[in-house]
């Protein structure tokens, strides 16, 4: 950044900051080719619907895997947003911090620019799930429709991965520490997200701690899984079916039967009622709670960044 720029940044108000950083950020998506995070972003949300897509808010087990893989890809695409957005600055923003800029201003742009960005990608992500037919609930639980609700639970959810991304881009060295960090943090939040693996003892608290945890508790509350059908112990049961007890087929006689009757869907949706979960229940006060946990991630995440950067130029991480 030459002399010029330097000293008016030195006199320029901390609102001020926020735009010309802003504007930065705008260039480097157009020139710089920021823009890639949306195809790859796209592509990651085709590949994960189209394979987990059809079943989710249609039956339990479809709806806890789908809301895991479209919370994975949330979680990525936050990530992959941020994770190197300030150690690959780390000389230029040393040298302007001394100058005069202020922390609070350079985070904000970025916490804007980032925000914009998340609405893009969750904007491309619902797009694809409706490419892909996944069946959201018509209601909403919070608003009233079911597709607004899981956008803003997207959002929230890309949103805080994002701002966790740029917390650890303030931290760490250099972008080769920052892309060393990424993936045991991904792994950290979905193996303690308590979705898809069951916790227990000190593991159970930690799961609070994820935005994986409040991004599916979010999304299965509003898919209403309480109210869906589980169909594993059907299958179980067909699964079974010859098996003879004294020369003769008990299940099969029982599964025709429920069969004949146009009974399979009641069945389902009765065995259903022995897997709710209270966390799941559709209620506002449910959804609205996971949203402010969501928030309140982001904003300790924003918190201890620019406490990070407030001595960036008493170090010399950056330095050559």
């Amino acid at each position: 950044m030459t002399e010029k720029r330097t000293e008016n940044i030195r006199h320029t108000g901390r609102l001020a900051q926020i735009g010309i950083y802003f504007g930065k950020l705008l260039r480097m998506f157009v020139y710089q080719k920021d823009w890639k995070v949306l195809p790859i972003g796209a592509i990651i949300a085709a590949l994960v619907t189209f394979v987990v897509g059809a079943n989710m808010f249609v039956t339990q087990e479809g709806t806890l895997y789908g809301t895991f893989a479209l919370t994975c890809v949330c979680i990525w695409n936050g990530f992959f947003n941020s994770i190197q957005v300030v150690c690959r600055e780390r000389n230029i923003l040393k040298r302007e911090h001394r100058a005069g800029l202020h922390i609070t201003s350079y985070i904000a742009a970025h916490m804007l620019y980032q925000l914009i960005l998340c609405v893009l990608q969750t904007l491309v992500t619902v797009i694809i799930c409706l490419l892909v037919r996944v069946k959201f609930p018509v209601e909403g639980v919070v608003t009233a429709w079911g597709l607004l609700d899981i956008s803003i639970t997207i959002l929230l959810t890309t949103y805080a991965a994002d701002m966790m991304a740029l917390m650890i881009s303030c931290i760490v060295k250099n972008t080769t520490a920052a892309m060393t960090v990424m993936p045991f943090m991904l792994i950290f939040q979905l193996v303690f997200s308590g979705g898809m693996i069951q916790l227990e003892g000190p593991a159970e608290s930690i799961k609070v701690a994820t935005i994986a945890h409040w991004g599916m508790d979010s999304m299965c509350t509003v898919g209403r899984f309480n109210t869906l059908p589980m169909v594993s112990l059907w299958n179980t049961l067909v699964q079974f079916k010859n098996i003879e007890v004294f020369g003769y087929k008990p299940l099969l006689a029982i599964l025709k039967d429920v069969e004949a009757k146009n009974m399979v869907k009641d069945f389902t949706l009765w065995s259903g009622t022995f897997t709710g979960q209270k966390a799941y229940e559709s209620v506002a006060s449910n959804v609205l709670q996971y949203w402010g946990f969501l928030i309140l991630l982001l904003v300790i995440f924003v918190v201890v960044g620019v406490i990070a950067l407030k001595f960036v130029d008493k170090d010399k991480r950056g330095d050559n």
